[in-house]
């Protein structure tokens, strides 16, 4: 910090005086020169992050619907961008501030909030000598000060030995020792905890096996991929009795959401991929007070022909709410009393066709559908968490009316458009489904969109650039076992790896007919938070 000089260090001449006042006025003009070139670097950055975060905003809400690789790489791309502009942004106000901060005495304290008061706390104390420097004299504490420093600790590796005793009987000599215990995989290396961190890691966190290993070979442990394949393997082996009983557990509901998305997978002899789907079925009534537990299932098929999804449901009677995909159609078209499917279209999916024509139009006519769309959702806001029949007296009253005259007002409309506008084809979009769209005010277990269904394949969308392929269809059935356990698991609040870890400890020698009872839903209470972390 600069010192202000005293009188007495001063020069005398007047001259020297004006010197150093000059040579003063100078310093300052450079430093406010110095600020203002940086602000305006500032608020250059500010305006541009501004209008990457708005791009972004916009991709993400694409990238979960039909994307592309492209797509996917160019929100990659921008994520980059921001954090290298984030991070410049930080760097230039420090270096503009430097000088000036050292001028001042006094600095504002920034408001921080504070550290999570559950994690681990370890003390370094910082003690003076035992005697005062000054005089040699004894110190006496006086109090303390504590200042918090938030720090990473890697996860470790570790061995566990099982260590079984022998003892032989003095009188008869026979000889008695614990049975070894059972394994997740027999004979196998790896214990329940690294199974289920194998797993998180590549259905969850998006790490592909290959960089598993490379991670794990930093910590001195050397494990191959094809090592990991296998406990891959037989994990989903092991899962598979209990994603059947997810499966059997959906099915039972009276109301599900379905949806599918692309699977890139490799064709062996050719080097090149094809496209198989990952369906999902979600079974999740929270919204309209049911304490029944949340759950979804996942299935794999090669190709998207619509007997998958016909032979998914071939056993369910209820509600099925799912896009405009023609797959599900003869689901509906085929229904009789003994296998009786109804269909509930989704506004999202609707409303999302006005909001990318008013994005790209600034059209009158799309802002007036979103506000219209968005008075409906402002009644589903109000009504949420609240009974079936609640939710039904509700729409009766209030939404009805308003989807009459949003119907009315898009018949006119359309009239009004060319057959080939965009707008034109939105709005057919959502007549053509009119009954399906409309059916949720009959029956309040219905929702007003299909979002639980997008919600749950997000995983997927975010890990396939990670994967870029599934070995074979053989590796996406493995795939659609793991993300059943492990998208249940988290719909319940329970964490995804602590759950894999308590049931491959267990599952191997649970009775099969009792498997129920290691679903996610009837283990929260064994689980408890230090399993989990």
């Amino acid at each position: 910090m600069r010192t202000v000089p005293d009188a007495a260090s001063l020069p005398e001449d007047i001259n020297a005086l004006k010197q150093l006042l000059l040579e003063q006025y100078a310093r300052v003009a450079a430093q406010e020169e110095q600020l203002h070139t940086a602000l305006e670097q500032l608020l250059e950055r500010d305006v541009l992050i501004e209008k990457l975060r708005i791009e972004l905003l916009r991709l993400k809400r694409m990238r979960f619907g039909r994307s592309s690789e492209q797509l996917d790489a160019k929100i990659a791309q921008l994520e980059l961008t921001l954090e290298e502009l984030e991070a410049s942004k930080t760097q230039i106000a420090h270096a503009a501030t430097a000088s000036v901060a050292e001028e001042q005495t006094e600095r504002v304290k920034p408001v921080r909030k504070a550290l999570p008061p559950q994690l681990p706390r370890e003390d370094v104390v910082h003690a003076p000598a035992c005697s005062c420097e000054a005089c040699g004299g004894q110190l006496e504490r006086l109090g303390e000060d504590v200042s918090e420093v938030l720090e990473y600790v890697p996860s470790h590796f570790k061995v566990i030995r099982h260590v079984r005793p022998k003892f032989a009987c003095a009188q008869c000599r026979s000889i008695t020792q614990c049975p070894a215990p059972q394994r997740p995989i027999a004979r196998g290396l790896a214990g329940p905890g690294l199974l289920a961190h194998v797993l998180v890691s590549k259905y969850c966190d998006h790490l592909p096996l290959y960089r598993q290993s490379e991670i794990y070979a930093r910590s001195g442990v050397e494990l191959e991929r094809s090592t990991l394949a296998d406990w891959v393997g037989q994990c989903s082996a092991l899962l598979t009795p209990l994603s059947n009983a997810l499966n059997r557990y959906v099915l039972a509901g009276s109301k599900l959401h379905a949806d599918d998305t692309p699977v890139p997978v490799l064709q062996p002899g050719r080097g090149t991929t094809k496209h198989g789907r990952l369906w999902t079925y979600v079974r999740d009534d929270r919204t309209s007070a049911s304490t029944d537990p949340p759950a979804v299932w996942f299935a794999y098929s090669p190709d998207r022909k619509g007997i998958h999804p016909r032979t998914h449901l071939k056993d369910f009677n209820g509600v099925l709410q799912a896009d405009g995909y023609a797959g599900f159609d003869r689901l509906f078209n085929e229904a009789d009393a003994q296998h009786a499917i109804k269909e509930a279209a989704c506004w999202a999916h609707a409303r999302r066709k006005f909001y990318d024509i008013h994005q790209a139009t600034q059209s009158p006519l799309a802002l007036e559908a979103l506000n219209r769309i968005g008075e409906l959702y402002a009644i589903e806001d109000q009504i949420r968490g609240q009974s079936p029949d609640m939710r039904q007296q509700a729409r009766m009253l209030r939404a009805t009316p308003k989807i009459a005259a949003l119907h009315a007002w898009m018949i006119q409309t359309k009239a009004n458009l060319s057959k080939k506008s965009d707008l034109a084809g939105a709005i057919h979009y959502a007549l053509s489904r009119w009954r399906a769209l409309t059916r949720y005010c009959e029956d309040g277990r219905i929702e007003i969109d299909n979002n639980a269904a997008e919600r749950s394949l997000r995983p997927i969308a975010l890990g396939r650039k990670n994967y870029l392929f599934a070995g074979s269809d053989a590796g996406g059935e493995r795939a659609a076992i793991i993300y059943s356990l492990l998208g249940t698991a988290k719909l319940n609040g329970i964490d995804p790896e602590g759950y894999l870890r308590y049931v491959l400890d267990r599952i191997a020698e649970h009775p099969i007919n009792r498997v129920d009872e290691l679903l996610p839903w009837n283990l929260a209470a064994q689980i408890t938070p230090e399993q989990q972390s």
